[in-house]
């Protein structure tokens, strides 16, 4: 019995830090948003914003995902939101399940011109899902990771944010690609901006 309490504590510890975690984030979000010298809103958003609008911070979305790093990929050009060309490294898979049903997301490295990487230990996650285009941006959502050791990965879709042109056109976002978009609704995350 003693054992059994035990567990169950360590779990609620788990989910509150995780729910912390996320509340963090968004928590931090608002505050980029809100201050003028890091907001991608316009002038005419930023007189009006007070917060933005999230979906209600859900265990369920995150996610233990088993890690696949992929050797001998290519730089690819990803299309942009304008004439401007991405270049990014496939880095890895994430092999994952929600509601008993298995998905997959491929994970980037962002590439200077050069060839090299942007960042060494940071890792780009977009996605689309079938909210997008209804309660989140039609245009699809970012996660950003960090590169782990090991193959136990953890995706927070409760940190998935909006590209900075979903609120601004002078702004410059990857697109998503098609291997990522998801065939279940990720009710986590931010939501739209604007109808």
């Amino acid at each position: 019995m003693k054992n059994i309490v035990f567990i169950l504590l360590v779990i609620n510890f788990i989910s509150a830090n995780a729910q912390e975690t996320s509340k963090e984030f968004q928590n931090k979000l608002n505050i980029e948003f809100a201050d003028r010298k890091e907001s991608p809103l316009t002038d005419e958003d930023f007189t009006i914003f007070k917060t933005l609008v999230f979906y209600p911070i859900n265990e369920k979305y995150i996610i233990n995902a088993e890690f696949v790093r992929t050797k001998m990929e290519k730089i690819s050009n990803f299309k942009t939101s304008t004439t401007r060309v991405a270049k990014f490294l496939k880095y890895g898979e994430l092999y994952f399940k929600i509601d008993n049903k298995d998905y997959k997301l491929n994970v980037y490295q962002s590439m200077l011109t050069s060839g090299k990487p942007d960042n060494s230990d940071d890792l780009f996650l977009p996605f689309s899902d079938l909210t997008s285009g209804k309660e989140s941006y039609i245009g699809g959502r970012y996660i950003d990771l960090k590169i782990i050791k090991g193959n136990n990965w953890t995706i927070d879709f409760n940190r998935a944010y909006n590209p900075s042109c979903a609120y601004n056109q002078n702004y410059s976002c990857p697109a998503i690609p098609l291997e990522n978009d998801l065939n279940i609704e990720i009710l986590a995350g931010v939501k739209k901006f604007h109808d």
